[in-house]
């Protein structure tokens, strides 16, 4: 069975995942310890950190591995981290749909993506294994993007209603549960019996929803790289700075108007660039430069809108 070579060395995967570790223990028992709720100045703060950590990451890879392992690692993080953006949407819908408090959504999104990682790990190998043994899936991956990217477009003004989904109505029917919250707990007793709280059924829907998302972003990140050490360190740093990233734009997710639309082409793109990349090769400095451009004009695009649409227009046209 064919191998992707990978410049990630057994030291530098025990090293990193060390890393994830200590920062996540650093992220709960430090600095989160006292449930709180977080304020937009800690967030800008955290996803500075973060950010900085990832490029501080890939400039290490350029430095040490070449220009060429650099420029994938960051195209990964920045379609990985535009593309965690479309979650947000989702995280806001779920945390108002079932009206979790704001003090208690850090906890939720810890515990979400906590878990989040281990999977992705496991999505992330398997998908690197399928591709070594079955090339002709990559053709299957191009074309699913594709599909997904279009899928994005023609549904980007659809709303989600968690409250009504199948896996809400499974889980309610199999896990006894109440409406009441019992603080920062995800299971409280009521009349002697063990219930679900509304943290517990908030926890699952971010799960599936990262899933999800995962078939996504995961299949595009092999259109930039199948370097299995690449792919898993930039999905990570992704996902590391997606619960300050929620708290830093939740309020004001409504803004960007036209990213969906932006991540569509993204994706579109990427799954073209895997259909063709037996036959064209793209250099990584024009994936970067596409992606980014891409994304810049969507975010650009989305505020020159929200800065000629008067504030709380209801009769204001969507995307």
């Amino acid at each position: 069975m064919e191998t992707f070579p990978s410049v990630g060395s057994p030291g530098l995967w025990a090293g990193f995942i060390a890393f994830v570790i200590a920062m996540l223990a650093l992220d709960l028992g430090v600095f989160h310890r006292k449930a709180h709720v977080v304020k937009f100045k800690e967030a800008l703060g955290w996803s500075a950190v973060w950010v900085s950590l990832a490029l501080v990451f890939g400039a290490g890879v350029w430095w040490k591995f070449g220009p060429e392992p650099g420029l994938q690692f960051i195209t990964g993080y920045l379609i990985e981290k535009s593309l965690s953006v479309d979650n947000i949407f989702v995280f806001v819908v779920i945390f108002s749909a079932l009206r979790i408090p704001a003090l208690y959504q850090h906890r939720v999104l810890f515990w979400g993506i906590l878990s989040a990682l281990a999977l992705r790990a496991i999505m992330i190998f398997a998908g690197v294994a399928m591709l070594a043994r079955f090339h002709w899936l990559i053709y299957v991956f191009g074309g699913f993007l594709i599909i997904t990217g279009v899928k994005l477009f023609l549904q980007r003004n659809k709303e989600d209603n968690p409250e009504e989904g199948a896996l809400m109505r499974l889980a309610r029917r199999t896990i006894p549960s109440t409406p009441n919250f019992d603080g920062h707990h995800f299971f409280t007793v009521e009349n002697g019996r063990k219930l679900a709280t509304p943290l517990l059924m908030a926890l699952l829907l971010v799960e599936a929803s990262d899933i999800l998302f995962a078939l996504d972003s995961i299949p595009a990140i092999f259109a930039v790289t199948t370097d299995p050490f690449i792919v898993f360190t930039s999905n990570i740093f992704a996902i590391l700075g997606l619960r300050s990233m929620f708290f830093m734009l939740a309020g004001a997710v409504e803004k960007f108007s036209y990213l969906k639309v932006g991540l569509s082409a993204v994706l579109v793109f990427v799954g073209a660039k895997m259909a063709i990349i037996d036959f064209v090769k793209v250099p990584p400095e024009v994936s970067l430069s596409v992606i980014a451009g891409l994304l810049g004009a969507s975010i650009v695009a989305s505020l020159i809108k929200a800065r000629h649409t008067p504030t709380g227009d209801a009769d204001a046209p969507k995307v």
